[in-house]
């Protein structure tokens, strides 16, 4: 692990590790690499007794702009080309349970994980964060669950997930309308925990929580997290099967070729409901 990752980079240093998004798509934006990479290096990370804490965050200006779609457009493009039959559905339903995974591998993994984010946390983003157990954000930070506006379900990891974490109401703002919202209002809904004056001290308050939280009994840290993961785990896994399923079925769309045609063309989307 480390030097042949091309996702993300990974530090150790008493009992904290750091994993940094390095993209490489622009804005950390999530290709084939974040996909493939990230179950590993959390695998990785919680089978080593020396890690007991792992902090995640974003290098350059923003922490991610969530899906890759020009990286990605094998995954969607069948989908978009209009009468997909049950052979690239069922091909896309196969490729989005193990995006699924890679999310949940976050999320399973035994060891506590806190997040540190500034700048843009989009879409897929947000399904990120919300598998970490503590969430951090600088001022600077803008949060949006955006795949409504590119006609597409949320659907590896946010609308499992952030149930969990958000009211209802709140939940369903930012869901059906996709808007964004600052660092700000992220606090006031409890999306994240508290909010610092930029991406060094928020990352720095991110690693003093990991030490804390190292310096406690590794087993009992695990215990604690395990028992309250187990609250959720089958609520989550089964909104997940759902809405793989969900989509599988629905997905292909004229608006869905709309929406991802308007975000690349930088233009307002016209939605027909066909």
């Amino acid at each position: 692990m480390g030097s042949s990752l091309e996702s993300v980079t990974v530090e150790i240093a008493e009992h904290v590790a750091v994993v940094t998004l390095i993209g490489p798509g622009k804005g950390n934006a999530m290709g084939p690499a974040f996909w493939a990479e990230l179950p590993v290096v959390f695998a990785e990370l919680d089978a080593d007794p020396e890690v007991r804490a792992i902090v995640l965050t974003g290098s350059g200006k923003h922490f991610s702009y969530g899906l890759d779609l020009a990286a990605m457009g094998d995954t969607l493009g069948p989908m978009m080309a209009g009468g997909a039959l049950a052979k690239p559905r069922a091909e896309f339903h196969a490729r989005l349970k193990t995006m699924q995974q890679s999310i949940t591998a976050v999320a399973d993994c035994r060891t506590p994980t806190i997040a540190s984010v500034h700048g843009w946390c989009i879409g897929g983003g947000v399904d990120l964060i919300s598998a970490l157990d503590i969430r951090y954000a600088s001022a600077d930070a803008k949060f949006s669950v955006r795949e409504v506006k590119l006609a597409i379900v949320a659907d590896v990891g946010s609308l499992a997930r952030l149930p969990l974490i958000l009211s209802d109401g709140h939940l369903r703002e930012l869901a059906l309308t996709g808007k964004d919202i600052d660092a700000t209002r992220a606090e006031k809904i409890g999306l994240v925990n508290d909010v610092y004056d930029d991406a060094e001290a928020s990352l720095a308050a991110a690693r003093a929580t990991a030490a804390e939280i190292a310096a406690n009994p590794p087993l009992v840290v695990q215990g604690i997290k395990d028992v309250l993961d187990e609250q959720r785990t089958a609520a989550v896994s089964a909104s997940l099967r759902y809405v793989a399923a969900w989509n599988s079925a629905f997905l292909p769309s004229k608006d869905l070729t709309e929406g991802i045609t308007a975000m690349f063309e930088k233009r307002p989307a016209n939605f027909t409901g066909e």
